[in-house]
This record gives structure tokens, sequence and C-alpha cells, in this order.
């Protein structure tokens, strides 16, 4: 499996390419390998929310920046922005070497998390999607 089809076995993704990782009833959020594949070298990433912020799930909360394109970020759920990754300001690259632990983006105390996680896909579900969007 190229580590693009990457898939970890214990967080959650939206069909947009992003991750959810419950951590104590937090949920922090990052992007897929796959998506960093599909935007190549990260050049920057800009997120537009600060710790006490409350954000609506669908709706922005900033921006990641590639050689190929900007594209923007994702609340997979309602909540409470808890912390953000305040290393990826300085570093973006971390997106490219690490999607998976240190480029976290935000972290979320989710506050309707039973009616919209039914929107995030179990890993294998993911991973269908993935092999799907490829034909």
């Amino acid at each position: 499996m190229s580590a693009a089809k990457e898939v970890k076995q214990d967080r959650l993704y939206t069909k947009d390419h992003e991750w959810a990782l419950d951590r104590n009833g937090e949920l922090v959020i990052g992007i897929t390998a796959f998506a960093v594949d599909q935007l190549g070298d990260i050049t920057l990433v800009n997120l537009d929310v600060k710790p006490g912020d409350s954000i609506e799930a669908h709706k922005p909360f900033g921006t990641i920046e590639s050689v190929k394109t900007l594209s923007d970020l994702y609340a997979p759920v309602t909540g409470k922005i808890v912390r953000v990754n305040p290393a990826l300001e300085e570093h973006p690259e971390l997106v490219n070497d690490d999607p998976w632990e240190s480029a976290w983006m935000v972290a979320i105390a989710p506050t309707r998390l039973a009616d919209e996680s039914a929107e995030l896909l179990a890993p294998a579900a993911y991973l269908a999607h993935l092999e799907a969007s490829a034909h």
C-alpha cells in the first residue's frame, strides 16, 4: 500500500480527506496522507481560529497552501476550539513529513458529536472512498 493510501485505524475520516482522532473527548483534526499527496509540497498553513472560538461543522477553520493549490480546511464537527498547532505557522512542511501526528491542525471539544459523527467515516469506509475516487 502506498503511503498516500495509508489509513490509520484509530481515527475517523471525512470525504474531504481530513482525519479526526478522539483524545479524551477532544477531536484532534488533521489531513490525511492522501490529501498531502494530492496537494503536493505544503508551503503555508493558515489557521483562522484560536482557542475558545466556536466552530460549526462543514465551515472552514483555515487554509492550506501548496505549490499546486490553495484549499480550505473544514471542521468535521461543531464545537469549541481547544488548541491550535502553533508549530504549523513556522513549519508548514511538518504536514508533508508527518500528517498523522505532529502536523495536527486543531483540537475541537465537540458539542453535537452524536449527530455529526454519523458523517465521519470509519477507516474501512474511508479506504473504500479512496478506492472509489481512484477510478
